[in-house]
C-alpha cells in the first residue's frame, strides 16, 4: 500500500486534477487548501516546499514533487490498479503526455495571460495587449482538442478514462471566464458532462 501523500491545493486552480486523479484512485491523502488571496503560497513554510509559490505541490516519503502532468503520472503509476493511465503501452503513454503537455505549455499559459499579463510584461499597454488575445488564443487551442485530441472518442485516450481526462475537465471550466462558449466545441462539452457525473469531481471542494 502506497504511502498516504500531502497534495497543497487551490480552488480553482490547475490542482485540482490532481485533486481529481487522486479521488480517481482511491488514495489516501491529505488536503491542504492554500487562500491565494491572503498570499499564503508565498509563506515561507510552503516557499520551502515549494519555492515556485504556486500550486499543486504533492509530499511524498521520497520528497516534493509538483507540476501537474509530473503528479499525474505519478498518482497513475503508484496505483496502476485504478488504471487511470496506459501503463504498458509505451507509444499509448506517450501520448497521454503530449496531450498534458499541450495543456500545461499552450492551454493554460495562453489563459494566464488574462490575469497574469505582468509575469511577461511590466508595460500596462503590452499586458493590455496580452489580454485581449486571450480569448482568440484559447478559442485556437481548443479547436485544436476538439478536432485532433478528442474526435469521437469518450475520453482522451479513447474508452479507458485517463488523468488526462480531469485536467482537460479543469482546464475547460475556464473558458467562460476567458470568453469563450464551450458550445463551440460540442466534443468537448459533452466531456465536461460525463466528467461531472464522475463521483471524483462531485467531490471537488
Amino acid at each position: 500500500m502506497a504511502t498516504p501523500l500531502t497534495l497543497y491545493y487551490a480552488a480553482g486552480t490547475c490542482a485540482q486534477a490532481v485533486l481529481i486523479a487522486l479521488y480517481e484512485a482511491d488514495a489516501q491523502f491529505t488536503l491542504n487548501t492554500l487562500n491565494f488571496a491572503d498570499h499564503e503560497q508565498r509563506s515561507p513554510e510552503y516557499l520551502a516546499l515549494n519555492p515556485k509559490a504556486r500550486v499543486p505541490a504533492l509530499v511524498t516519503e521520497r520528497g516534493v514533487l509538483t507540476e501537474v502532468p509530473a503528479l499525474l503520472l505519478y498518482v497513475a503509476q503508484t496505483y496502476p490498479q485504478a488504471a487511470l493511465a496506459p501503463l504498458d503501452d509505451a507509444f499509448a503513454l506517450a501520448q497521454m503526455q503530449d496531450f498534458n503537455a499541450y495543456l500545461a505549455s499552450t492551454v493554460h499559459v495562453a489563459h494566464a495571460h488574462r490575469m497574469r499579463a505582468s509575469r511577461w510584461a511590466d508595460d500596462e499597454a503590452a499586458q493590455a495587449a496580452m489580454r485581449a488575445k486571450v480569448q482568440q488564443n484559447m478559442y485556437e487551442c481548443f479547436s485544436v482538442i476538439e478536432k485532433h485530441y478528442l474526435g469521437d472518442k469518450p475520453w482522451v485516450m479513447g474508452e479507458q478514462f485517463t488523468v488526462a481526462d480531469g485536467y482537460l475537465y479543469i482546464l475547460a471550466s475556464w473558458l467562460k471566464g476567458d470568453g469563450v462558449d464551450i458550445a463551440d466545441f460540442p466534443r468537448v462539452a459533452a466531456h465536461s458532462e460525463r466528467m461531472r457525473a464522475r463521483a471524483s469531481v462531485k467531490k471537488l471542494p
